[in-house]
């Protein structure tokens, strides 16, 4: 028996047989046969289409609004970070002017 060699197949031609095997036109077991895959191979990416379909009409300013809430809080922690290390660096300057040791560790 030889091995046979993987393929790497297209999103294009994952989506063509999933939205024939949901026409019902043909049997999946037709649709594998005729296009030499694995009639279980099918029957997953035909699932999976009519379990994501609905993504298709989601709002699209969604994953918009999400990005933009993420910037925001990123800018916000950023510029509280510059903050603390600002103040970081005043408090090491007086602590210093004080001749006040630095290095030790409460």
């Amino acid at each position: 028996m030889s091995k046979r060699k993987r393929r790497h197949l297209s999103a294009e031609f994952k989506a063509r047989i999933a939205r024939e095997a949901m026409e019902n036109q043909k049997t999946i077991q037709q649709i594998a046969k005729d296009n030499d895959i694995a009639p279980t191979q099918v029957s997953a990416w035909k699932k999976e289409l009519e379990s994501r379909v609905s993504e298709i009409f989601e709002r699209k300013n969604a994953t918009n609004e999400a990005s933009v809430n993420f910037e925001k809080k990123s800018a916000r922690l950023e510029r509280r970070i510059g903050q603390l290390l600002i103040e970081k660096e005043f408090l090491e300057g007086k602590c210093n002017e004080l001749g006040i040791d630095t290095s030790e560790k409460l």
